[in-house]
């Protein structure tokens, strides 16, 4: 019965041999008896207790038998007779606590009471089902099924606004352990079972657990650039041998992960369970530490930096998640896509956790509504505002930037492997009228209501352009500032420019070179001014992502006009290429090759390759050693796949003067025909 009940459940992908049921959908199963059923004299119940180790914890339910069944509650009914053995069609709701069941039979005959325990081994997972309209996950879309809920590959982009990267990620949702390792975690977060039915409160949880800023969490959350009693971030290729570590070690959180890893490991643990979910990154995200919804940065008197006032930064990229699920506990028209956010930034009701927050009501600027609206708000839509000190300590507004944060927000496309602007389903376009209202809205309940003023005229403009793909790590570059002056009279712009090495979290690291000039501007022209950027002045500063911010703040000396921007980008790295070679064929051994360059002027140390495919190999690290300066290497892999279909084979290079390298290839693998086995 497995093997149907798997294929009506679309449950079938899922490598372990356990029965694996969805909510809400009607499965079969064969029960064996010590004599015949006699209908009329023997009634039958089904007991179903999760399997939890808590016993206070367990919710138990009892199935009654019926003649006929209804739907969308928990019923049975005799389908099919074989001698002492009977068949059942079970229904269960769309409400079901999600789960390991323990099932046990009780008959109640004119002998006497008979109970029938079944082996662990038979036990009953049940998912969430977005099949069901009777489910509060359901997604009508076929296509976006298959995507969000049984694509166990995707792709996960970072980088920079203007040189937006993807690496592609293994979910693994469906390999062997994985769903019991989703339990665990759920068993680990000591909640209530009675609640895992609703997938409000199960995003919650998992949000949490995915962290281990919390108890008994998966992961170790970590930024310094120091790895070395763990695994560099940037290393992992996916999330099965995270949650494998993790499940080995009873519960012992995986070092380290930073917010792709969390967005990653969340994706699966959900998918697993059965709740729609993708992996979105958000370019130039803000993290607003007061509840502002502005990014607030703080200049004394000489437009320096007040660097204990300046808690609020903006990340090159953060990533985070949307599950798909209706929100019966909010006003109508709020249910849908949720963001959800499991990398440990602020607590939610005294938690690390964050979400689910309405699509929605973000874009709309609904702050009040539940659950930490406002945070992601501001990660999103935030303006960022300058604010310099008066000399009786005060401070007076005088810059604000309406279109830094929440740009190409990406997720992976519906089945194709391209890259997906969902940056209108969080806001609406920036500077329409509906996007300053939502602004202003959000920002009224914010900490700073008053913000919001009728804004000042101005006519010098100032913007950093990047010609290409941007700076190559190794190489000497520029970077252009085009001003433009819509006077009829000249202007004056005294102008001082910084370059600093960033974290990828928007946090500074170390500046590199600082620069003051005063610019001529004609009137109703544009100038461009080049800035130039040393490789020997940055290389030794560099932290993981290879991330640069450089910072202009100026006033035009005849009106008192701020310029101000801050500009990041990031160090382009080369890919690993991949080719394979061989026939794939299941059973087959076959293998690639591949290929890298080093793009510095000097020798790369101890390097590691970490190559994995989903149904072609395990994670295996590959120890190469020493890259001399632009130096070309080749390295072969053998591997036996071992699952037909679509496959890629990813790898990623690391080494202490090189990170976030990375490749992936397409594989197609055929089934092993008679002709090959002889």
């Amino acid at each position: 019965m497995k093997i149907e009940n798997h294929k009506n459940h679309h449950t079938d992908l899922y490598q372990d041999n356990i029965c694996v049921i969805r909510r809400s959908q009607t499965f079969q199963m064969w029960i064996t008896l010590s004599r015949p059923f006699n209908r009329h004299t023997d009634r039958l119940h089904l007991h179903l207790k999760t399997a939890v180790s808590n016993a206070i914890s367990r919710t138990h339910v009892i199935v009654p038998l019926v003649e006929e069944l209804n739907g969308n509650c928990w019923e049975a009914a005799v389908v099919e007779e074989n001698d002492k053995r009977i068949k059942l069609s079970v229904n269960s709701p769309g409400t079901a606590v999600i789960g390991r069941y323990r099932l046990t039979v009780e008959i109640t005959c004119p002998n006497g009471l008979a109970i029938y325990t079944f082996n662990p081994s038979d036990d009953i997972y049940m998912l969430f089902n977005p099949w069901s309209k009777d489910d509060s996950v359901f997604l009508h879309d076929e296509e976006e099924r298959q995507e969000y809920v049984l694509n166990d590959v995707g792709r996960i982009y970072c980088g920079r606004v203007n040189q937006i990267e993807a690496r592609t990620w293994n979910y693994g949702q469906f390999d062997s352990g994985i769903l019991a390792t989703c339990l665990y975690i759920l068993e680990n977060s000591k909640t209530l079972c009675s609640g895992w039915g609703d997938p409000v409160n199960m995003v919650r949880i998992i949000s949490a657990m995915v962290n281990s800023n919390n108890e008994c969490g998966v992961l170790v959350g970590k930024w310094s650039g120091d790895y070395k009693e763990g695994t560099n971030p940037t290393f992992w290729n996916g999330s099965v041998e995270i949650l494998q570590q993790y499940y080995a070690s009873k519960g012992s959180p995986v070092k380290y992960g930073q917010c792709w890893v969390f967005g990653g490991v969340t994706t699966t643990v959900l998918r697993c369970l059965g709740i729609p979910t993708r992996t979105v990154t958000n370019f130039n995200s803000a993290h607003d530490t007061d509840v502002s919804l502005t990014i607030d940065v703080y200049v004394d008197e000489n437009m320096d930096f007040i660097t204990n006032k300046n808690h609020d930064s903006i990340w090159n990229f953060h990533v985070w998640n949307d599950c798909w699920m209706a929100r019966p506990d909010l006003p109508p028209g709020n249910g849908g896509w949720q963001a959800v956010d499991a990398t440990p930034q602020e607590t939610s009701n005294g938690i690390y956790c964050c979400g689910p927050a309405p699509l929605t009501a973000i874009r709309n600027g609904q702050v009040y509504l539940k659950y930490d609206c406002p945070f992601v708000f501001a990660e999103v839509n935030g303006d960022r505002i300058l604010w310099q000190r008066n000399a009786d300590g005060t401070y007076s507004k005088i810059s604000i930037e309406q279109k830094v944060v929440g740009c190409n927000i990406s997720t992976k496309a519906v089945g194709s492997d391209e890259r997906n602007d969902i940056t209108h389903m969080y806001k609406y376009a920036e500077g329409s009228e509906e996007e300053r209202i939502a602004v202003e809205t959000a920002c009224s309940y914010g900490s700073k209501p008053d913000t919001y003023e009728s804004p000042t005229a101005k006519d010098v403009t100032m913007k950093v352009v990047m010609e290409g793909e941007g700076p190559k790590l190794g190489s000497d570059a520029e970077l252009i500032v085009k001003f433009i002056n819509h006077s009829c009279e000249n202007r004056n712009v005294s102008l001082n420019s910084q370059l600093a090495v960033m974290y990828y979290t928007g946090v500074h690291k170390a500046t590199f070179q600082k620069e003051k000039r005063d610019l001529d501007l004609p009137p109703n022209k544009e100038t461009k001014v080049k800035l130039a950027l040393s490789y020997h002045k940055y290389k030794d500063l560099l932290v993981d992502q290879g991330a640069l911010m450089l910072t202009l703040l100026g006033r035009v000396k005849e009106t008192q006009q701020v310029l101000a921007t801050q500009f990041g980008f990031l160090l382009r790295t080369p890919d690993l290429i991949i080719k394979p070679i061989g026939t794939p064929v299941v059973g087959q051994k076959m293998k690639v090759e591949i290929s890298f360059i080093n793009p510095l002027p000097e020798e790369l140390k101890d390097v590691v390759l970490n190559v994995e495919g989903i149904g072609l190999l395990p994670v295996q690290r590959i120890t190469y050693g020493d890259i001399c300066s632009h130096g070309r290497v080749t390295i072969t892999k053998d591997f036996t796949p071992t699952l037909t279909g679509a496959k890629k084979f990813v790898a990623s290079l690391h080494c202490s003067q090189l990170t976030q390298v990375h490749g992936v290839a397409d594989i197609y693998v055929e089934a092993c025909s008679s002709n090959t086995q002889e």
